[in-house]
């Protein structure tokens, strides 16, 4: 015979076949699983400042034409230490500094929950400091539960 196939010795790794039952093997998927949103402390930072503004902008029209703004750091230290926020009444603008807040603030419970508490606490006395008033004046209705 001129021609013969030649035996496939047993010891020889076997080729994985190209196509599977259906046609589909190897392949890979075109729609990914869905991955959590990524969350980061800058995101956790700018929401819980967002919400606060916006609760005390509806309760106050006062502060309706206040921007909230958010900055890293503040461009210099004052005669207290470093600022936690800025109020610029003139040009009606509050600015809340994340890292100090984040940083310097020293909590009893290190989790998501005092760490918003926090923040909004920061929101609600810079808020105060413009309308000088006592932070407490600001929700009175939030903080009474009887």
């Amino acid at each position: 015979m001129a021609w013969r196939r030649a035996k496939i010795s047993e010891h020889a790794p076997r080729r994985a076949d190209r196509h599977g039952r259906h046609g589909r093997v190897g392949r890979s998927p075109v729609v990914r699983p869905p991955l959590p949103p990524l969350d980061t402390r800058v995101d956790r930072f700018d929401l819980a400042v967002g919400t606060a503004a916006e609760f005390l902008r509806s309760a106050w029209p006062e502060l309706r034409a206040v921007r909230f703004e958010v900055a890293d750091m503040p461009m210099a230290t004052d005669a207290g230490g470093i600022p936690r926020w800025t109020v610029l009444p003139e040009e009606k603008r509050i600015i809340l500094y994340r890292l100090p807040i984040e940083r310097l603030s020293h909590l009893h419970r290190d989790d998501d929950l005092h760490r918003r508490i926090m923040v909004e606490s920061a929101v609600f006395r810079a808020a105060a400091q413009y309308l000088d008033r006592d932070p407490w004046d600001l929700g009175p209705e939030r903080f009474r539960f009887f």
